[in-house]
């Protein structure tokens, strides 16, 4: 078969969900895919480290003049190159109107449909404006959780066998490590020397980091003096205001705000971590649980969205919408350490299921039946 990727994402969405499944995918490819040919559609200069086998070739694209490259260079391209099928990871965002060969869409989610007041405006009004067509143009939607499929299905009213799903999986650098080489790397580096709940992600509203501090905040006195909470993720969206409620709590002492964490420093705050919190109201997947739980960490999650699919029963499940019994929670595997370490270990087991092998290999297959079915 011609492939052809449009492997953009792998350095305009970085440090992203989307970003690691560019990475992840095209590596695979690399390392066990010598049968099929592929182009890649790629942005910046670093295509060079991948050290790509002779069957993968590049062409650059410029981060700007996104409609020229997608509406007049990559399809005539497509048609050229006589490439068989096109995958566009990034939501199907950028798949061209003008149709030359197969096209495969990875949506990994609908939060602009589902919860469209947490979405920035310029990609609210692109996703909105772009996705009907996408979802009629694409011969095959792959997306990343049942729960999703569910979503595009009812939402764009498309055929069940049209959606396949393959599940992300956690990096292979998120191990766990020894709590007291971790607490020596986080004194350095970061100053911290306390044990502490954790998150690390986004501030968007979706991702309910207030009931972290609300619940926190309700903790009775001594757990509160011996745990403090740190909160990993770049400074936008809600930030200022958690800050602020934080102070507004009296718990501002407490509540450690790092800002961007390199992503190879994350598996020591996971590993020395006491309890990993999670309340998202909404996630197409939502891979830290799953970083977590590789790092053999407890994990308090929501019991909403396609996290239950997820973590099924290696976490503890609460309802989102009650700080209340996020707290609660958190105390139940305070005061109970053996609870605390069967979830630890129920956990890393169930992150060993998921892995990126199993992901590419389900997406080559996506391509041989689509290949087989429509050509």
């Amino acid at each position: 078969m011609n492939i052809a990727i449009d492997a953009r994402g792998a350095n305009l969405y970085a440090g992203t969900g989307i970003g690691t499944y560019t990475i992840e995918l095209l590596k695979y490819i690399n390392l066990h895919d010598f049968e099929n040919n592929y182009l890649l559609y790629w942005y910046g200069s670093n295509y060079k480290q991948f050290n790509f086998n002779k069957n993968i070739s590049i062409s650059i694209a410029s981060k700007k003049h996104h409609h020229f490259f997608e509406e007049y260079f990559i399809p005539e391209n497509l048609k050229a190159k006589k490439i068989d099928l096109y995958h566009v990871p990034q939501n199907g965002i950028g798949l061209p109107s003008k149709k030359n060969c197969i096209y495969i869409s990875t949506i990994h989610d609908l939060i602009p449909y589902v919860m469209p007041e947490t979405v920035g405006r310029g990609y609210l009004k692109k996703f909105i404006s772009q996705m009907p067509q996408i979802i009629q143009n694409s011969d095959f939607i792959i997306t990343v959780s049942n729960f999703s499929k569910k979503d595009i299905m009812r939402i764009f009213d498309v055929e069940e066998d049209k959606i396949k799903v393959t599940h992300l999986a956690a990096d292979d650098y998120f191990r766990p490590i020894e709590k007291d080489v971790c607490r020596d790397f986080l004194n350095k580096r970061y100053n911290i020397d306390f044990d502490y709940f954790l998150y690390i992600g986004g501030f968007s509203p979706r991702k309910n980091v207030k009931s972290i501090l609300l619940a926190y905040s309700r903790l009775i006195k001594d757990i509160r003096d011996k745990f403090k909470v740190v909160i990993v993720g770049s400074s936008k969206d809600e930030h200022s205001f958690l800050i602020s409620l934080a102070n507004s709590l009296n718990i501002k002492e407490n509540v450690i705000f790092t800002g961007y964490v390199p992503y190879e420093d994350l598996p020591y705050f996971y590993s020395g971590a006491t309890i990993f919190l999670y309340p998202s109201l909404y996630e197409g997947f939502g891979l830290p649980p799953l970083e977590a739980m590789s790092c053999k960490t407890p994990v308090i999650t929501s019991n909403v969205s396609s996290i239950p699919e997820i973590v099924e029963d290696a976490a503890l499940l609460i309802n989102p919408f009650d700080a209340e019994e996020l707290k609660n929670s958190i105390e139940s595997l305070i005061v109970d350490e053996n609870k605390r370490e069967g979830l630890a270990k129920k956990g890393y087991e169930h992150s060993l299921k998921f892995s990126w092998n199993k992901t590419a290999k389900e997406t080559l297959n996506i391509y041989k039946e689509a290949v087989g079915k429509i050509l």
